[in-house]
């Protein structure tokens, strides 16, 4: 498989990433743990069939200290026992947060089982870590950005 596009040799890219970055920094200042920020961005990754961005986000939960069978078992998060119920709400809300073009938007249920989880800010940065991820899915999966290469830490 080859890329549509050299974003990374593109001027225009380096402008649009650094954008997208300054508001990921503003999620990862935020209280929420980092672990719970790794998994929403591995799973709507998973969801859009990212290979680029599940490439760098589960080498970087690794190297965090993330567990290979809490990796292994994302995409089956419901019928597992190793996510914490914290990591469970947010892994759903991240689901219906990527999948909004299948009608369903995200219900009440599932924003009510997050709010018991996290606070107003932790909610705040839980959905724009979903919006962010999806953005970071859609410009690589659009041009074809060929996961498999991406060296932990070099991420901007």
């Amino acid at each position: 498989m080859e890329a549509r596009l050299n974003v990374f040799g593109s001027a225009l890219a380096p402008k649009l990433v650094k954008y997208l970055v300054s508001a990921n920094k503003v999620v990862t200042d935020s209280t929420l743990p980092p672990a719970v920020l790794e998994l929403v961005k591995i799973r709507a990754s998973q969801i859009n069939g990212c290979g680029g961005c599940l490439d760098m986000h589960t080498k970087e939960a690794a190297a965090a200290g993330e567990s290979v069978l809490r990796l292994s078992l994302i995409a089956a998060w419901r019928d597992t026992n190793v996510f914490t119920e914290a990591e469970r709400a947010a892994l759903a809300l991240a689901e219906a947060g990527t999948r909004l073009a299948d009608g369903g938007g995200v219900g009440d249920e599932v924003w009510a089982d997050a709010a018991k989880h996290f606070d107003e800010d932790e909610l705040l940065a839980l959905t724009a870590q979903i919006a962010i991820i999806n953005a970071f899915n859609r410009l690589n999966v659009i041009t074809r950005q060929v996961g498999g290469d991406y060296a932990v830490g070099s991420h901007a």
